[in-house]
C-alpha cells in the first residue's frame, strides 16, 4: 500500500515542500526500511528512530520491505524533521491509520519513546505551506508559538506520536494553537542601553546621525575609552523593527538553530559581535551545505568588529559586495544560495594620538588615526596601516574617542 504526507525542507531561508511516499510490502529485497531521494545521515538513522517510536507508542511496523522516498529526489534533504511524516506514512501505509493529509504539512523530529523534539526551521517551513494553500500544520509542541506567527493556517501542537495518532482518528481531538499576541510575547531586553552611557557627549551625537542615517561607523581611541561599549549601546537607539523586518530575522535565527527558547519573534535588533579569528565562512555564510554567517545573523541590525587591524585580509576584503548589494550570494555546484545582509558596520582601532595633534594633523603628518578619518573623507591612502584595502570597510563616519578626564 502505498502512502504520502507533505512534509517540507529549507533551502536557504525559504521553504521547499517535501512529499514523503512510503510504499509498504514492497515485492523483493531485503526485509527493512530503505529511505531514497538524496537524504543526508540524519534521516537515514530516522529508520532506528521511527521502528523505535511507533514501538514505544503501541504501534506495529509494517512487515517486508519498505520504501520511503523523499520527493523531489535532486533536493537534498537535511536534519530529522522528517521523522513524524515518516513514522505516519508508515502507519497509514501499513494499514494501521487511516487519515486524510492531502492539506496538511507534518514536520517533527522523534525520540525513542514516541516524543516530538523541537525542530529547526519551522517558520519558513509554516510560511511556504500557508503559501500553498495547504490548511493545517503539525508541528513540534515546543514550537507552536513559532509557527502561530503566520497567518493563514491552523497550527496543531504534537507532542507525542500516540497523539497525532488519537487526533487523526478523532479519538482524542488536538485544539488548533491560539498564538500569543505580538504585544504579549516575551523579549530579552537589551543588554546595554545608551542612556546609561556617561560622558562622551561628542561621541554619542555622532552615533546618533550615524543611526539616523543608516553609516557605518569606525570608532578609534586608546583602551578603556567606552568603544565597544558604545557599540553594544547602538541598537537601542536603532528604529523598532516592523512586524515583517521582525519575522525575516527571525526566520534566519530559525534556519541557524539559534532562535531563543521562548522567544518566537525578534523584536530588537541583532548584535553581533564575532571574534577576530573568525573564518570568512563564519563571517559571510558558507560551508559545504551552506548557512547563514555573521553578516546576516546581523541583518536589520549591527554587525561589530572590534580590533579591526587583529582580523585577517581576506575576511575583511569579503564584505566589500556584501555591503554594496545588501544581500550575500553563495554558490556552490549544487545551486545558488541568497541570505539577506542589510547591517550597520562598526569597527573598532585602538590608536592613539599625540597630545596636541589633531585627526586632520595627523592625517598631514602621518598619523595612522589621521590617515583612517582622511579615508572616511575620501583623501589619503587607499590602504591602512595593516595593508588591509580601506574599502574593505567602508567607514561613512569616522569618531575619535578622547580618553576620560
Amino acid at each position: 500500500m502505498l502512502a504520502k504526507v507533505l512534509s517540507c525542507a529549507t533551502v536557504g531561508l525559504e521553504g521547499a515542500l517535501v512529499e514523503v511516499e512510503v510504499f509498504a510490502n514492497s515485492p523483493g529485497g531485503t526485509p527493512g526500511i530503505v529511505i531514497v531521494g538524496l537524504p543526508d545521515t540524519a534521516v537515514q538513522e530516522s529508520r532506528e528512530r521511527v521502528r523505535a517510536a511507533i514501538r514505544s507508542s503501541g504501534g506495529r511496523v509494517p512487515l517486508g520491505r519498505i520504501i520511503v522516498n523523499l520527493a523531489p529526489a535532486d533536493l537534498r534533504k537535511e536534519g530529522p524533521a522528517y521523522d513524524l511524516p515518516i513514522a505516519v506514512g508508515l502507519l497509514v501505509a501499513g494499514g494501521s491509520l487511516r487519515a486524510d493529509l492531502d492539506d496538511a504539512i507534518v514536520i517533527g523530529e522523534l525520540s525513542l519513546d514516541g516524543g516530538v523534539r523541537h525542530t529547526t526551521g519551522v517558520l519558513p517551513m509554516v510560511v511556504l505551506a500557508a503559501r500553498a494553500g495547504l490548511r493545517r500544520a503539525f508541528v513540534p509542541f515546543d514550537d507552536a508559538d513559532e509557527a502561530a506567527l503566520v497567518d493563514g493556517i491552523e497550527i496543531y501542537p504534537v507532542d507525542t506520536l500516540s497523539g497525532l495518532v488519537k487526533h487523526l482518528t478523532g479519538a482524542v481531538p488536538i485544539p488548533p494553537y491560539i498564538g500569543t499576541r505580538d504585544d504579549e510575547l516575551d523579549f530579552e531586553p537589551l543588554a546595554t542601553d545608551f542612556s546609561v552611557v556617561r560622558g562622551q557627549e561628542q561621541v554619542k551625537r555622532g552615533l546618533e546621525v550615524a543611526a539616523a542615517g543608516g553609516h557605518n561607523v569606525l570608532l578609534t581611541g586608546p583602551p578603556g575609552t567606552g568603544k565597544t561599549l558604545l557599540a553594544r549601546a547602538m541598537p537601542s537607539i536603532l528604529p523598532p523593527l516592523s512586524r515583517d523586518d521582525a519575522i525575516e530575522v527571525s526566520k534566519i535565527y530559525s534556519v541557524a538553530g539559534m532562535l531563543p527558547s521562548g522567544q518566537p519573534l525578534i523584536r530588537e535588533r541583532p548584535f553581533r559581535s564575532p571574534h577576530h579569528t573568525v573564518s570568512y565562512a563564519g563571517l559571510v555564510g558558507g560551508g559545504r551545505f551552506p548557512r547563514p554567517g555573521e553578516i546576516s545573523l546581523a541583518h536589520r541590525g549591527v554587525l561589530f568588529l572590534d580590533e579591526l587591524p587583529e582580523f585577517g585580509q581576506n575576511v575583511l576584503v569579503v564584505l566589500r559586495q556584501p555591503l554594496e548589494d545588501r544581500i550575500v550570494t553563495i554558490s556552490r555546484a549544487s545551486g545558488a544560495i541568497t541570505y539577506p545582509a542589510n547591517f550597520m558596520l562598526m569597527k573598532a582601532l585602538q590608536l592613539t594620538q599625540k597630545r596636541g595633534r589633531s585627526p586632520e594633523r595627523g592625517a598631514r603628518q602621518g598619523c595612522p588615526l589621521g590617515r583612517v578619518a582622511s579615508r572616511a573623507t575620501g583623501a589619503g591612502p587607499r590602504t591602512s596601516s595593516s595593508g588591509v584595502p580601506s574599502g574593505s570597510f567602508r567607514p561613512d563616519r569616522a569618531t575619535w574617542l578622547p580618553p576620560p578626564g
